[in-house]
Parts: C-alpha cells; sequence; structure tokens
C-alpha cells in the first residue's frame, strides 16, 4: 500500500470525472499538492481551477513530470501517455477506487453505499442525513447534491461516506465498515462475463465488511438476496413487498407524485416519512438511508426531517423547468430497469401525456439488453430515440440506433428515431402540450436537449 506519508504532489488523469474532482478537492484539502489532466472542460475542473489546482487541457506525458503518485480514471485507456510516462518513470499509479480505499482507512466509520441503481440518490439522501446530526461527514458523491450544492463536503475524520461503484470491480478496493446493496442487476457486460459474475462481485463487497460491521441489504430484491448466507457481519434487511427488519407500509402518492409511507421496524412503526420524488424506487433509496441512520443511533426525528427536506441530486429527475405549460425533466436513466423505474414515477403525475427521448448509452449495453430495452418504455405515449453515445467504446458490435427503434416498434409504435438534438428541438416545440410530461433520459449529454426547449422560453 502507498505511504501517504511520502507523497507530496499526486496528479490526476481524468480529473474532471466526477469521483475523481470530489477526491482531487479532498486531497488538496489535506494540503497535497494537487495537478490534473482532462480534455474535456466542465463546471468541475472549473471549479477545480477556481481552488487553484492546475489542470491541463490535453493528455501529454510531460504532464507527470515531477509528481509522486498517479491517479487515473477507468476511462483513461492503457496507453494513456501520461500512464505509459509514468510507468516510465516508476511514479505508482493508483486507480481512483484504489485512492478512496486508501483515503477511507483513516476514517472511524466509513460507509459505502453500493447497487446497480440508485446509488447516487442514497448517498444523496444520507449526506442530506448525516449533515443534520452533529457529526461532521467527509462525502463523496456520483453527481451533484442539490442540498451539499456540490458532489464533495470535507469533514473530519468520524465519518466517511461514498457512493461504491461496481463498474470493474472498484468497489472491491474500498475499506468500509457499513455496507448497502440496493439492488444486482446485469450491466456493464464490457467488463463482467454474465449476471452470476456481478452476484459474485457482490458478495466479495458484502465479506469486505469486518465482523464488527454492518451490511444493509434490499430484501426485495432476488439477487442481493444472495449475498447473505456469505457475510459474517451482521445483516438489517429493508423492503416493501418480503418480511424484513424495516419495511415501507401504507404508501400513497400526491398529485404531484410525492411519496408517504410509515416505516415499521420488527413490527412497531418507527415513523411516517414524507418524500419530495416520485417512484417507488426512492422509497427503496429512502429505506436504505433510514435504516443505516438508524443504526448509526441517529435520533427518528432527525432522520424523518432529513428525508423530507432532501432536495435531490442533479440528472435524477430533475426539473428543468416548463416549455407552453408541459414540464420538462432530465433523468440518468440508462439501463431498461431504471427507464422503467422512471416512467412508472412520471405516471403518478398527472399529465396528458409522457414524451420519453432517451439516448442509448454505450454500444456495449445497448447491444447486450437490446431486448430488455425494447420492453422497457411502456409507460411512455411518445418515445424519441436518438444516436447511441458511445462513451468509452468503438462500435465493434455494428449496432445503431435504429435498432433499438426497430425492436421498441414491435412493443410500441409510437417510437421514431430522431438524430440530431437541433431536430428533437424543434419536434418539441411543434409538440408539446400543457401537463404533458417530457422527460429527456440517459448518461450522456441528452440534458442538453431539455436545457435548449426551457431556453426557449427566456
Amino acid at each position: 500500500m502507498i505511504d501517504l506519508s511520502k507523497i507530496r504532489h499526486v496528479h490526476f488523469v481524468g480529473i474532471g470525472g466526477i469521483m475523481m474532482s470530489g477526491i482531487a478537492e479532498l486531497m488538496q484539502h489535506k494540503s497535497y499538492i494537487i495537478t490534473g489532466s482532462d480534455k474535456s472542460q466542465s463546471d468541475r475542473t472549473e471549479h477545480l481551477e477556481e481552488l487553484g489546482i492546475k489542470i491541463y487541457k490535453d493528455h501529454e506525458a510531460d504532464n507527470v513530470v515531477g509528481a509522486d503518485l498517479i491517479v487515473y480514471t477507468s476511462a483513461v485507456a492503457d496507453d494513456n501517455p501520461e500512464l505509459l510516462n509514468a510507468k516510465a518513470l516508476d511514479i505508482p499509479c493508483l486507480s481512483r477506487a484504489e485512492m478512496a480505499g486508501i483515503i477511507m482507512s483513516d476514517y472511524n466509520t466509513s460507509i459505502a453505499i453500493s447497487g446497480a441503481h440508485g446509488k447516487t440518490t442514497t448517498t444523496s439522501m444520507m449526506s442530506n442525513l448525516l449533515t443534520k446530526t452533529e457529526l461532521n461527514p467527509t462525502i463523496l458523491v456520483g453527481g451533484i447534491s442539490a442540498n451539499m450544492g456540490s458532489n464533495v463536503q470535507i469533514g473530519d475524520n468520524s465519518v466517511f461516506l461514498l457512493e461504491a461503484c461496481e463498474y470493474k470491480e472498484n468497489f472491491l478496493h474500498f475499506n468500509h465498515n457499513i455496507g448497502v446493496i440496493l439492488n444486482i442487476d446485469e450491466d456493464h457486460l464490457d467488463y463482467y462475463e454474465d449476471l452470476e459474475h456481478i452476484i459474485q462481485a457482490f458478495i466479495k463487497f458484502g465479506k469486505k465488511i469486518p465482523t464488527s460491521g454492518l451490511l444493509v441489504l434490499n430484501n426485495d430484491d432476488y439477487n442481493a438476496r444472495k449475498v447473505i448466507s456469505h457475510v459474517s457481519c451482521e445483516v438489517l434487511t429493508f423492503g416493501i413487498n418480503t418480511e424484513c427488519d424495516f419495511q415501507a407500509r401504507n404508501i400513497t402518492f400526491n398529485n404531484e407524485g410525492h411519496s408517504k409511507f410509515d416505516v415499521y421496524h420488527k413490527d412497531e412503526c418507527l415513523a411516517t416519512f414524507m418524500l419530495k420524488f416520485p417512484g417507488q424506487h426512492n422509497i427503496y433509496n429512502a429505506l436504505a438511508a433510514i435504516v443505516v441512520s438508524h443504526a448509526m443511533e441517529i435520533p427518528v426525528e432527525q432522520i424523518v426531517e432529513a428525508i423530507r427536506s432532501y432536495q435531490g441530486t442533479k440528472r435524477r429527475f430533475e426539473v428543468l423547468g416548463h416549455y407552453n405549460d408541459a414540464t420538462i425533466i432530465d433523468d440518468y436513466a440508462h439501463h431498461p430497469n431504471e427507464i422503467k423505474a422512471t416512467l412508472a414515477a412520471a405516471q403518478k403525475i398527472p399529465n396528458n401525456k409522457i414524451t420519453c427521448i432517451f439516448q442509448p448509452h454505450t454500444y456495449t449495453r445497448t447491444n447486450d439488453l437490446l431486448l430488455q430495452f425494447a420492453t422497457a418504455f411502456g409507460d411512455a405515449d411518445n418515445i424519441i430515440i436518438t444516436d447511441i453515445y458511445a462513451a468509452r467504446e468503438e462500435n465493434k458490435y455494428n449496432i445503431h440506433a435504429k435498432d433499438l427503434v426497430n425492436e421498441i416498434a414491435h412493443e410500441n409504435d409510437k417510437v421514431k428515431y430522431i438524430e440530431t438534438f437541433d431536430e428533437i428541438v424543434d419536434y418539441i416545440q411543434a409538440t408539446a402540450q400543457p401537463d404533458d410530461i417530457i422527460l429527456t433520459m440517459g448518461a450522456g449529454n441528452i440534458r442538453q436537449v431539455g436545457e435548449r426547449v426551457v431556453k426557449l422560453v427566456k
């Protein structure tokens, strides 16, 4: 393991990533000299530059000269010139997850929120809970929490909270004594062989928790339940439909889609909770945060207030504005089950019709889950599919967004392919009606469509 006491200058390759930028900011606060590189400029890179961090606009070998340690993101290829030169100069290199794992070791309580879906939302909810206590937590979220106004909060060494991504088994580098498993689903098949491979990774994540620690787990999720028998720590379960330690009952939704529910702990009503975000999936996310907080002996009154005052996270059912009295919402959903959950949540809000504008994310996911995507849009009245967002990939499958359109058409003939964002904006201008919900969806840059439509009003 790297001895950080001997490290002075840390260089981040791909510093603009949401978690990379948070770790960089945290380490600068700990008095390390921080530099970084990123080809894409963003709010995050601008923020880091405002903090005095030098950021190179391209990946060049000379950027690493003088650094004592290199931290790189999973999106960086092995032939990156900075990584190659670092190895030539014998500069130690750590992945983002390895760096986070080392940092976690300094904290008394380390909480890692994992799952195929809902990690960012649950981590944001949990951050709102912790910051309303006397604790002074350090927090890393994979999105911009509205309550924090950031993806990072720097506290003392008592509690460390972070989002734990399963991609490439990154979360196995973490040193957590409280772990959360929200759900386990088939995804990231550019790395994992199959669903069983993914389940085994989550089992390893659970087994990393020490005997004195805690695993909080969604008992309604069939795959997540498979982890329980493999861990040695205490396990607390939550759910809605199965017998578990903490259960949401008496669930109702108001006209805005906001939920109200009672949480029972071993048949005793703990409290009634109100959540300002629609969808049953968000109740599961809230349950996870409630259980962890209860286990940490946070007073129930504080938990109730923190859930009620949770303001959401950027790109998670985020209302961008309105056009012609239609509501423009943006969401990060990029997996078939996330699409289903988000559209089901939208249906809880009274509407004229729901238009879903979906940007598929990565060729691998589109190819491997094509038939699942085809049946995911049942709650949409109109569906627009635009080009696949490549992210880190090349199109070795020769797949096109039109292939997805053809599959969806077997289930819903209200689907069409529109290539450019300009054409999509024109379509919305021509078709948006009062009380419509227009939902941009995907993990790429599809949000820009919603933002442009809202600007038309101004």
